[in-house]
This record gives structure tokens, C-alpha cells and sequence, in this order.
């Protein structure tokens, strides 16, 4: 993706640059490759940081023949599409700094991230709805057809994925129309519009299943604070300080996710192609900040994945350690 920024004044001295290359001018001379700018390296090492956290959550997951249920599925999914976001990143270092800026590569890049970011915000759903599912459902969720089933809704979100990042390459762009582009070229604006307002309606069913998520949560709490009242002894639940440690947890998750995805949802489908740049680079850092946050938040701050990572780092003090099963981490 392109941001429309030809007729916006630059200044070469503030080291920064278009966060997608600018549109191309005809000139009867070779062009020549821009300066390395800290724009452009901060955007290098952005991308290799995204890209390394995700791998190292994805070799994790699939490198542990325990971790098969559908959480994990669903967070080697995020992970590989984060791990793509990552990759497209560095593509576009490389083809602004490095290479010859061409129309295929604008194509490529564009389709790549679109993809990336589009699994990506299909697989936090994903997450979403697992989380419900292993409150409402503790007792039969995580089975091998819940398994199955996992694999079979991940398999349709990255087809899903792969057609829609394959629309610019398809012949979806406004390379040979720039009247037709949007905020971030080549996109049309009707095909970013459409792409955000799916956006949008993924951002409210993952709202919706959280609050979901909260009323089943409040329900069990009441049914353990109405036992209490009976047993004998006090067994090991979780207490009132965890409970609120976890919706504190909760908070801070959808704080991040409605952050990050809500503004460029919204600005691709107020926006044009007249519209400032720098509006679409505040609306788009956000969404790829996104893939940066999220192994810290769903990956590695997860128990069971903490625990194989601990092992391979130290392996003499993770067999020490003892852990307690819940059904879900919110």
C-alpha cells in the first residue's frame, strides 16, 4: 500500500520519508535510489522485530506436540500472520532503499499486508471465540473434534486471506486510475472500503464475544461465591484478587485491539485520495503496531508457552517449577 504523498512537501532533512514509495514520474533518466533515511531504518528494524517475535512463537507451538489444542492452533495462526506482516515490512525496506521501486513491487507488498493483517484480525476473533468456548463450553471444549473444528475455521480464514490481499494483483488498483485511489495506494478507495468495513464488523463481534465472555464469567463467580456458603473447607479457587487481575488483563487486551485496528478501519473509509498522508500514517502505524504487541499479549504471556520456552533457556530450573491448570487465560 501506497500512500498518496506526491504533492505533499517533504523535507529531506527530517529524515523522514513516505512510509510507501511516492508516485512514480516519468523522466528520461534513470532514477535513482533515495537516501537511507531513520524513517526507513526505523522501519527495517520494526519489521525484523515483528518478524522474529512471531517466529519464535510459531517454532514454539510447533515444535511441542503438546500444545495441539485449539488456543494454540489459533495463536500459531495470529503468529504466522504477524510473522507475514513482519516479512512485507522489510519487502518494502528492501524495494525503497535497496532496489528499483517498480509497480510489482507495489503490488506485492500491498497483497502481502493485506493478507497478513487481515488473518491477523481474523485469527484475534479466533482467540476470541475460543476464549468463550472454554468458559461456556469447560467440560467438552478442547476435544479432537473441537480440534478439527479449529483447524478447519483457520484453514477458511487464510483462503479467506489469500483472495482478498490477491484483489491488488488481480487488477484491483488504481496504478493506471489514480483518480480511483485511496489513502493508501495502490488501493482503490472501494476496495479499502470494503476491506475496513469488514474491519469494523470483525472489531464488533470480537466486542461482542468479550462481553460475552464477561457475563459468563460473572455467572461462575456467583455459582463458586454460592458454594462457599456449603463446603466444609475453602478448596483452591481463584480468588477475588485474581478475578479482578483478570478483567484487568481483559481491559488492557481490548484497549490494544480496539487501538490499534479502530482508527485505520474508520480513516479508509472517511478518507480519499486528497486526503493528508500523514493522517494515514498515524491510522496505519497503529495496525501494524499491532502485530508487535501481539505475541506479548497472546503468546507469551501464555503459561504453557512460557513453560516450553523456560525449558529450552533453562532447562534445570523449569523442572522445578509446578503449574496449575485453568481452563482459559483471559
Amino acid at each position: 500500500m501506497i500512500l498518496n504523498a506526491s504533492e505533499l512537501p517533504w523535507d529531506e532533512s527530517s529524515g523522514l520519508e513516505p512510509f510507501f514509495p511516492l508516485d512514480h514520474q516519468e523522466s528520461s533518466t534513470q532514477p535513482e535510489l533515495p537516501a537511507l533515511t531513520v524513517w526507513g531504518v526505523a522501519l527495517c528494524i520494526s519489521g525484523t522485530l515483528i518478524a522474529t517475535e512471531n517466529a519464535i512463537v510459531v517454532t514454539t507451538i510447533l515444535a511441542t506436540p503438546s500444545l495441539r489444542a485449539p488456543v494454540f492452533l489459533l495463536l500459531a495462526s495470529l503468529g504466522l500472520a504477524d510473522l507475514l506482516a513482519g516479512v512485507a515490512l522489510i519487502l518494502h525496506f528492501l524495494f525503497r532503499f535497496c532496489v528499483e521501486p517498480s509497480d510489482w513491487s507495489d503490488l506485492l507488498t500491498s497483497g502481502l499486508l493485506v493478507t497478513s493483517l487481515t488473518a491477523s484480525l481474523c485469527s484475534l476473533m479466533g482467540v476470541a471465540l475460543d476464549r468463550y468456548l472454554s468458559l461456556s463450553h469447560a467440560l467438552t471444549y478442547g476435544s479432537g473434534q473441537s480440534r478439527r473444528r479449529a483447524a478447519t475455521l483457520l484453514l477458511l480464514v487464510w483462503l479467506g486471506a489469500c483472495v482478498i490481499g490477491a484483489g491488488p494483483a488481480m487488477g484491483w488498483h488504481c496504478l493506471e486510475e489514480l483518480s480511483s485511489c485511496s489513502v493508501a495506494r495502490p488501493l482503490t478507495r472501494t476496495y479499502l472500503s470494503l476491506l475496513c468495513g469488514g474491519f469494523l464488523m470483525v472489531v464488533v463481534v470480537t466486542l461482542q464475544l468479550y462481553a460475552g465472555i464477561c457475563r459468563v464469567a460473572r455467572r461462575h463467580a456467583h455459582a463458586i461465591a454460592t458454594q462457599r456458603h456449603f463446603l466444609p473447607t475453602n478448596p483452591p479457587y481463584p480468588s477475588r484478587h485474581s478475578s479482578g487481575k483478570g478483567f484487568s488483563r481483559l481491559i488492557l487486551v481490548l484497549s490494544v485491539f480496539v487501538g490499534c485496528w479502530m482508527p485505520f478501519s474508520l480513516w479508509g473509509l472517511l478518507g480519499d485520495a486528497s486526503s493528508p498522508p500523514l493522517y494515514t500514517y498515524a491510522t496505519l502505524v497503529p495496525a501494524a503496531g499491532s502485530s508487535l504487541l501481539n505475541p506479548i499479549l497472546y503468546g507469551l504471556r501464555n503459561k504453557d508457552i512460557r513453560k516450553v520456552l523456560l525449558h529450552a533457556c533453562c532447562p534445570r530450573r523449569s523442572s522445578n517449577t509446578t503449574r496449575t491448570h485453568y481452563p482459559v487465560d483471559v
